[in-house]
Parts: C-alpha cells; structure tokens; sequence
C-alpha cells in the first residue's frame, strides 16, 4: 500500500530513499505486514529496478519560474520525452523541405554568380552561361550518385568526415569535418543575405539595413528550430514546394513565349546599368565563372549528413530525397539560365536586382500577382534555406562531441530532442560571420564551395579505398563511380582554390587548419582526462581516506558561522577557523569573543593592514596545506537571502573564495548555504549569541 502523506525515511538503519518500508503489526498477535512509504510518489515513479522522473519534477515552484516557463512553452513548446523521438523523424517529403532546401533554393542565385564573373569581360561573355550550369549540372549528377553510396556505407550519419576517418584517418576526417562545419556556417549566412536580396528586388527600402533584416531572419530559424525538427519540417515543408511550383510555372510560360516567337524584351535593372568588359574573355574568367556557378552544388552533402534524421528504412529514404533534390535543382537551374541567356538578362552591378526577379519581370511584367508570388515564394525558400545549415551543423557536431573532437554540450539533445547547443552556436558564428561581410551574397560566395568540394573529394576517396578494402559484392561499379567522382570533385576544388583565392576564398584555407588543430586538442583533452579518471579495474575498491584539515573562513560569529562550524566538526577532528580583521583592534575584539564562544575549535586571526581579504586567505590555506599531506577541506558559512534581488546587498564573499579555490589542488571547497528558515535546526550556541559585527 502507499501513502502520499508520510514522510517515508527508508528506514531506521539505512540511508534516506525515495520508497521506505514500514513494519506494521496486524489485528492478532504474530501478525506483521510491511507498509510501502512513497512520499515522492508524484514526482518520481518505479521502472523496473529504477525511478523515472514526472514532468512534475521539472514544474518551477516560484511565480516567475512559472512566467519563464509559460514563455518558453510559447516559443520552443512543450517538453518532449526521449522515446519521442522516433515520431520527431522525417519523411521524405518534409525531409526535402528541410535538408534540401539549401540547395535546391541555391538555383535562385548560382546562374548570377556565374554571370557575375562573365560580365566582366563583356555582354558577349554571358552566351559561355548555359554551357557552365550544364557543366555544373554534370557535376551534380556525379556528387548525388556519389553520395548515394555514402548514405549506404554510412547510414548512421557522418557523412564526409565518418568516411574519410575510417578509411583515411583521423586528421583527413578532421579536415572533411572542419570543411562541412564552415560550409554550414556559409549556408545560414549566404542563405540568408540572399533571402533579403531577393525582398529587396521588389521592396528596394530594404537594401539600405539588409543587415538587421538577415540577422532577424537568422533569429526566426533558430527559434523554429529549437522546437525540434518535425516541427522545423512543417513549418518549411510549404515555402519550398510553393517556390518550386511558381519557377516551375515560370520556366514553362518562358519556353512556350520562346517557342511560340514571342520574345520578350529584357528589363533594365533597378540599380541601373554600368558598362562591362573591362577585361579580356580568358580561360581564367571562365573557370572562375564556373568556380562561381558551383555555389549550386552546396547543400547536396546534407542529405548524407543527416540520414539518420529520416525515418525508417532511413537510407532508402535519404537516397530518394538525394535524387528529387538533384532532379528539381537541375530543372530550375538549367530553366533559368536558359531564360536568363535568350532574353539577354545582365546582372546589375549594384546587386540592388536580382537576375531571377529581372527575368520574372520581362516574362510577366512588373507588379504583376504572379510577379510577387515568385519573388515572395523566392525569398522565403533563400531565408529558409539557411535551415539545411541549422539541420546539419548540429547533428555533425554531435557525431564529433561523441567522438570526443568537439565539446560534449553538443551531444546534448534539448527539451525538444534538437541538438540546442549547437543550434545556438550556429546561428551566433553565422551571425558574426554575415554582420563582417556586409550581407552581400557577392562578398560570402567565394567562401562557400571551396569546403563542400573538399568534403565531396575526401568522402569519395575515401569510399574508393573502402571498396578496395571490403570487395563487397558490387564493389567493383562502387569503385568506378566513386573514383570518377573524386576525379571531378578533386578538379573543380582545384579550380575554386585557385580561381577564388585573392576574392576570399583563402580565409577559408586559414581558418581550416585552425579549428582541425582545435578539434584535436579538444580530444587530446579528454583522452588524457579519460585515462586519469578511469579505474584500473572494475573491481578496484573503495579507498580509505585520512579525516581531511578543515578549515573555516569566518567573517562574523552569526548562526551561519555555528552552522558551518557544526557541519566541520561532524566531518573531521581536525578543524580550526580562521579570521581576517582589517585592524589590530578589531582582530583582538573577535578572538575575544570567540574564546567566550568556545574553546573546541581553534581560531587563527590575520590582520590586513591592506584591507585586503582573499590574498591572505588563499596564502593561509596554502602554508597550512605544506605543513600537513591531508587534504584540506575548507568549509563556507554562505547566508542566502529570501529573494534573488536581495543578492546584491550582501558582498559575496563566499562565491569569491569559491571561484578563487576552484583549480586548486588538494582542496575541497564545501558550502554551507544558511536560509533563514533554518534557524533553531537543533543548532544552539553555548551562550547567547553576540550581535554581529
């Protein structure tokens, strides 16, 4: 039986517990029943052989507790248990919305940044358009029938860097790893600036503060994603497929005017226009076009990345969403650039228009409803692109933090099941990473291929020299289409390293070797941890220690001091106080008044003529440490107020003393927290108590 009101004490000659068993005699002699205690029965709940806590332990008791909690329920909802998170997965539908979208909405920008770079050497450069986004097209072809075998070899995620680590290494899986950390900080800041370019094609005011408007968007994407990742994919999922259907609608009204003769005229730029060719058509521009172009193939790794995300069977799942990504980006961007090329669509230099919004213009005219739902429906689909980043960030951190090479708080699933810590880190570097470049999508391009196309060549390497080890049945046809896709991935990194190396593209190969230095220190740091604090044994037993030195700073003689004092002695024999007066006067008057108090334990006094508090009582502590090889316990009397605004009025020594003896060896620090509530807790001084000083 249980009873919610007894105060269940487990019992007479045991520690305290959760359930107490009470031994009840019954109504005839000889009769003896034993009565179940659970006074935390609303709390905590059996499982088996353990307690699982209820949603009431985490319930706050103060009012504004309360406040906060409600708050968060409306922002992140409520809490999700861990079995949960099956339910938390995504089909393959909503899966494209949210891991596919950067690259998928990446044909809404990469035809410009081709052409960006042709127009350079004149208006007639810009017809090399259409022959670069079908070489990058081809190139897609091979990085998704690439990555298709990764998502089979590796279907727990990981992508690039758990391939190229089994099969090259650690320290080249730490590059593929630091090559996808940066390519996803890249996403949510191109993504984003592009989001508030394309507003600004229709709403020019925007322009001026592109900026604020970014870093606002970044803040929406972190907040839906802190809610978790089902819910992420239903906010996203309807955006994407209204930007596909509208530029699918938009290519198929272009080819029918195109092919029924009715060209149409193209539009000036909002910005106005400025001459071209101030340099010659060279193989160089034309590489750094197509170097430009591949910012179309950015975000097809997070498929990979993020199989485990899927929902059963996950890799069948994450292969089909691998190919509709590549289907749908290929068709708008092979549509567009044809569109932009035969209409006769430049660039605008001020970067005020984009190409798309100038081609939507000249196919429907400017205003037009059609018009503005493309524009929207593109703008909205580049903020929320910047999500495939919030997807695969975190969940590569995490498969790091578990291998040791990053933090382990981004292992740590949120009350949502997302991956919080490395979610809030995301949007922070991005944040700082788009607020230096200005938002302009021109300035961050140059950053962005260079690591996925690093990641894509170490993976399909890698790959080869699985296939080669294993011999799998199928085996040899894996082997042939991962070498040829690194051949091509290893090629067109080549091309963007070079070509884009003076434009930005060398921070990227600065910083790379940066954070694989920082992820190897990290593990250095936790193996050295690993082996000081694992046991020789499992059954190394418990070992005796000496009764520790104890020592108790004291202020004032107050209850909180007799509290402290109290718990000193029930732990050691060994137990002396210590007090810094700041005059010779006031240090008499105390050891006066403690000799009236007692005479157990005995007191040190210091004076400071500096006036000076933690110096010399750090330095008392260490002289008594090398005097004795005990360790040395010190005890804090810390008064703790009723409300949290009354902190301020009291000096918080104690919490200084904490932090001061925090890294020392061979010193425990215990506090004695004192509540006013606490008074007359069976602690009563010898003699009535003085007033405090």
């Amino acid at each position: 039986m249980s009873d919610e009101k007894g105060k269940g004490d487990g019992g007479d000659d045991g520690p305290p517990s959760l359930e107490g068993r009470d031994a009840k005699s019954g109504r005839r002699p000889g009769d003896r029943y034993i009565r179940i205690v659970r006074p935390a029965a609303g709390e905590f709940r059996r499982r088996g052989g353990h307690y699982v806590a209820t949603p009431r332990v985490d319930r706050p008791a103060s009012r504004l507790g309360r406040g906060y909690e409600a708050a968060r329920r409306i922002l992140f909802g409520s809490r999700l248990t861990s079995e949960e998170e099956e339910g938390e997965r995504l089909s393959k539908k909503t899966g494209l919305a949210i891991l596919a979208s950067d690259n998928i909405s990446s044909s809404a920008y990469a035809t410009e940044e081709a052409m960006r770079v042709l127009a350079i050497a004149g208006a007639a450069a810009l017809a090399l358009t259409m022959p670069i986004a079908i070489a990058v097209c081809v190139v897609l072809a091979v990085v998704i029938l690439s990555e298709s075998r990764v998502i089979r070899a590796y279907p727990n995620g990981g992508g690039s860097y758990l391939v190229a680590k089994d099969n090259h290494g650690v320290i080249p899986g730490l590059i593929a790893a630091s090559a996808l950390l940066i390519d996803y900080v890249l996403t949510v800041a191109v993504s984003s600036a592009a989001g508030v370019a394309a507003i600004s094609s229709f709403v020019p005011e925007v322009y001026d503060n592109r900026v604020l408007w970014s870093l606002g968007l970044i803040a929406l994407l972190t907040i839906g994603n802190l809610r978790g990742i089902r819910e992420a994919g239903v906010i996203f999922a309807a955006p994407t497929y209204v930007y596909v259907i509208s530029l699918l609608g938009l290519i198929g009204y272009g080819l029918f005017r195109i092919a029924s003769g009715d060209l149409p005229v193209a539009v000036v730029p909002r910005g106005g226009s400025e001459a071209h060719g101030v340099e010659a058509l060279t193989a160089l521009v034309v590489l750094r076009a197509f170097a430009s172009g591949s910012v179309g193939l950015t975000g097809s790794e997070a498929v990979a990345n993020g199989v485990p995300n899927f929902k059963a069977p996950e890799p069948r799942n994450a292969v089909i969403t691998l190919v509709w990504m590549g289907a749908i980006f290929g068709t708008l961007f092979l549509g567009l650039t044809y569109l932009a090329t035969s209409i006769g669509i430049a660039p605008d230099p001020s970067e005020l228009e984009t190409v798309n919004s100038m081609v939507t213009r000249s196919l429907v005219g400017d205003g037009t409803p059609f018009y503005y739902l493309v524009q929207i429906a593109t703008a909205v689909i580049l903020m929320l692109a910047a999500n495939t980043g919030f997807s695969g960030f975190p969940r590569l951190a995490s498969v790091l933090a578990d291998d040791r090479f990053m933090p382990r708080q981004f292992a740590f699933r949120g009350e949502r099941l997302a991956f919080s810590f490395g979610i809030i880190a995301l949007a922070l570097v991005s944040a700082a990473v788009l607020t230096k470049f200005d938002g302009s999508v021109t300035k961050l391009v140059p950053l962005y291929t260079i690591g996925v196309f690093l990641a894509f060549t170490l993976s399909q390497s890698g790959l080869v020299r699985r296939w080669w080890r294993l011999r799998s049945p199928g085996w040899r046809l894996s082997m042939v289409i991962n070498t040829f896709g690194a051949l091509v991935t290893g090629t067109v990194l080549v091309v963007v390293a070079v070509t884009k190396f003076e434009h930005g593209a060398w921070m990227v190969l600065v910083v790379m070797p940066v954070l694989v230095g920082m992820l190897y220190a990290i593990n250095r740091h936790y193996r050295t941890v690993h082996d000081a604090l694992t046991l020789d044994r499992p059954d190394e037993p418990i070992p005796v220690l000496k009764p520790p030195v104890v020592i108790i700073p004291v202020a004032r003689l107050d209850r909180a001091t007799l509290q402290a004092v109290a718990f000193a002695r029930s732990i050691s024999p060994t137990v002396r106080a210590v007090h810094i007066a700041s005059t010779a006067e006031s240090a008499e008057e105390f050891a006066r008044r403690w000799r009236r108090w007692t005479t157990e334990v005995p007191l040190d006094v210091i004076e400071s003529p500096y006036r000076s508090l933690l110096q010399p009582l750090l330095r008392y502590i260490e002289r008594i440490d090398e005097r004795d090889d005990r360790p040395i316990t010190v005890v804090l009397a810390e008064f703790v107020p009723r409300n949290w605004w009354e902190f301020i009025l009291h000096s918080q020594t104690a919490l200084r003393l904490k932090l001061s003896l925090l890294f020392r060896p061979n010193t425990i620090v215990i506090d004695i927290p004192y509540h006013t509530e606490d008074t007359g807790h069976g602690l009563t001084p010898r003699e009535p108590e003085e007033p405090s000083q």
